[in-house]
């Protein structure tokens, strides 16, 4: 289903409990405001706020109400062997997953050819005469090629995929693609914060589960470095967890599940326009909406 912008869109359940929860919202930056330009404009905790709001700008204030600020700063700001505590803690986590599709979704096996079929429907939008071209795409935070294999190989002549643990691309080389290995060019290790894709490459570039795993700063400077990498009609599309309201942190593996209007936000500042919106279909209900976002 389309679930682009409309004018009775606000009249659905959704919109109106983003309208009430926004707000709260507004009520507590108003609060901290206060307390920034009264009491903190000389003190730690004003350089602590300053921190992490740089980093979470559009997401910064949902964090703390539900993570006291004592919590989050380490998470978040904190440097482990050079590297943000966010970043190390993601790449630990993944360093125990297995290369196999249980590794890549964890106790939802089952929802993988759901899932794929759900990706196919919505790349078939976009595709084709006076739309993106099929001759090259990118999978970013591709873990073993699952989304290379299941969606973007069957479409695309060639595809380029792009992962932060060597231990999933080899698999996915040597293993798991089969012959399609033969119409991978390159293999990406890398993490996407620190990743530049090659300028007017690639028809489509596709993100699943990943931006979650991204700050929001880092977020909105990768997709717009994926904006230069576009071809003519070229488009992005992102797949990922979508909080019901505000967001959500997991400390755990580090991924941050923001609310769909927090992501329109974050894709606005990087420049992009979203062309549609749509829910994915026939997930659990015990797991986390998933929607897609395409955008150019």
């Amino acid at each position: 289903m389309d679930m682009d912008t409309t004018e009775d869109e606000s009249s659905t359940p959704e919109a109106e409990a983003s309208f009430a929860y926004k707000g709260a919202h507004q009520a507590f930056r108003d609060r901290w405001k206060e307390t920034d330009d009264t009491m903190c404009r000389h003190s730690m905790s004003f350089h602590v706020h300053h921190t992490l709001r740089s980093d979470f700008f559009a997401s910064y204030l949902y964090l703390l109400e539900k993570v006291p600020m004592v919590k989050l700063f380490p998470v978040t700001c904190e440097y482990i062997k050079g590297e943000k505590q966010f970043y190390y803690r993601a790449q630990k986590f993944y360093e125990d997953v297995s290369a196999s599709e249980e590794g890549m979704l964890g106790d939802f096996v089952e929802i993988g050819n759901v899932d794929l079929e759900g990706s196919r429907q919505f790349l078939q939008r976009f595709v084709g005469p006076g739309k993106a071209g099929t001759q090259f795409a990118l999978d970013c935070g591709s873990g073993i090629g699952r989304v290379t294999k299941g969606v973007l190989l069957p479409v695309f002549e060639k595809v380029e995929m792009a992962d932060m643990m060597e231990h999933f691309l080899l698999h996915a080389h040597e293993e798991y693609l089969g012959e399609g290995a033969d119409r991978i060019e390159t293999y990406y290790c890398y993490n996407l914060q620190e990743f530049t894709p090659p300028k007017n490459k690639y028809d489509v570039i596709w993100m699943q589960w990943v931006a979650c795993h991204l700050t929001d700063k880092d977020l909105m400077n990768f997709l717009f470095r994926c904006k230069k990498s576009l071809r003519p009609n070229g488009v992005i599309v992102m797949k990922d967890n979508m909080a019901r309201q505000g967001c959500k942190l997991d400390p755990i593996d580090s991924s941050i599940s923001r609310h769909l209007d927090i992501m329109r936000g974050i894709i606005a500042k990087a420049g992009l326009e979203v062309l549609a919106v749509e829910r994915q279909e026939g997930f659990p209900e015990i797991i986390m909406p998933v929607w897609m976002i395409a955008m150019k």
